[in-house]
């Protein structure tokens, strides 16, 4: 079992409150003894849930001390019903532990349109402050998940000017995943000393090398939320957007992110197979990244290979479908080290090579492109037929 340490100055709880049909915990509070210094990024979807309005809002002072978060229940498409529920709720919190309203960042997760079940979240909320605690962090894990059949966290340290800094994530999604911010909810504590325009930056760069960089099925949530919070508990120089320092925090930041990137999608619903498409020899990265999402989110290639079915032609037909710019005669393919596809024709010499290759955990697809130097990877997983039955009967 890896040892997950959480930095300095955090605390967390995980609790039951009656919003999930299943009893399983479904309210997590996280809280920061001391103010932190904050950052978030959220939902591309123009329906944005009520909790994701009010974290922009509380966000623009780069200010928090408090995440509280339910699952069960998204509190979206709820209009301003859902807006005054994700205020109140943020109210019982900042009561609860001792801080401004402006100070706690709400978070939701489960089924779109109902309405939060008010007096349920209320008693959950007292419930989550008096047995909040430094061990709290695996019930809180735990209390936000949904379809997913694992918790996820990780955790690293780091030396900064003579100071050891700790990181800390958790993650929750398996389904409507697909990269246009983060798409599921995630939660990243450090802490770090750091400016709120470094921690940003790094943010932003560890989203788009993690969580943008992952799909399961195609679909972008009305709740994605990724949040950061840096207490400065670990009392190093502070780190701002420039330097050294700065690069090694980044650096950091974005490892953290990827690990919890790559549980989303291992965890996807249904899922059997991780598949990784490395996008090498593109004009860009833009391109490098189209080719990669096209493969990544063709459900053709995705059954197949749950099926282990060696249709490679699907692989090239989705890079052909990518719109990124390349000479078709040049570019090469392989699954593993297997060759497919290159100077425009196939090349496959044993599809037992390819079938051995697919009954792994892990599937590599390696496209280059020969037109360039940029690159790009993306994760995702097969399609199976266990993610239409999760999705067929998921209110019931």
């Amino acid at each position: 079992m890896t040892l997950i340490r959480i930095p300095m100055g955090f605390r967390a709880a995980g609790v039951m409150c009656g919003i999930k049909k299943s009893g399983g915990k479904d309210l997590a509070l996280i809280v920061s003894d001391v103010p932190c210094v904050a950052a978030g990024f959220f939902t591309q979807n123009a329906f944005a849930a009520a909790p994701v309005q009010l974290c922009r809002t509380h966000l623009k002072n780069h200010e928090a001390r408090a995440i509280i978060a339910n699952s069960g229940c998204a509190n979206a498409c709820t209009g301003k019903n859902g807006l005054a529920d994700a205020l109140k709720t943020a109210r019982l919190v900042a009561r609860a532990v001792g801080c401004r309203v402006e100070e706690v960042l709400v978070a939701s997760t489960g089924v779109i349109g109902p309405y939060l079940p008010m007096e349920k979240i209320g008693a959950g909320v007292n419930r989550a402050a008096q047995e909040l605690r430094t061990a709290g962090f695996h019930d809180a894990a735990e209390a936000i998940i949904t379809t997913d059949t694992k918790i996820k966290t990780a955790s690293l340290d780091l030396e900064v000017s003579g100071r050891t800094i700790t990181f800390f994530g958790m993650a929750k999604g398996a389904g409507m995943i697909n990269p246009q911010m983060a798409t599921m909810l995630a939660f990243v504590l450090t802490d770090a000393v750091v400016s709120a325009p470094a921690l940003r930056k790094a943010g932003r760069c560890a989203m788009e090398r993690s969580f943008n960089c992952v799909t399961v099925d195609g679909d972008t949530s009305t709740n994605d939320t990724l949040l950061f919070l840096a207490n400065g508990c670990a009392a190093n120089s502070r780190i701002t957007p420039v330097g050294k320092d700065y690069k090694i925090f980044e650096s950091a930041l974005t490892d953290l992110c990827q690990s919890l990137a790559r549980q989303i999608v291992e965890d996807g619903e249904g899922a059997t197979r991780l598949i990784r498409i490395s996008v090498t020899g593109a004009r860009s990265e833009r391109d490098a990244r189209k080719v990669a999402q096209a493969v990544a989110t063709s459900n053709l290639v995705k059954t197949a290979i749950f099926g282990h079915d060696a249709n490679w032609g699907r692989i090239v037909s989705a890079i052909g479908n990518s719109g990124a710019s390349f000479d078709p005669e040049k570019i090469t393919v392989h699954m593993g080290t297997e060759l497919l596809f290159a100077k425009g024709a196939p090349q496959v010499k044993s599809e037992d090579g390819l079938h051995r290759i697919m009954e792994n955990h892990e599937v590599p697809i390696l496209i280059d492109l020969k037109s360039g130097s940029k690159y790009a990877t993306v994760w995702t997983c097969d399609l199976s037929y266990d993610y239409i039955k999760i999705n067929a009967d998921y209110r019931t």
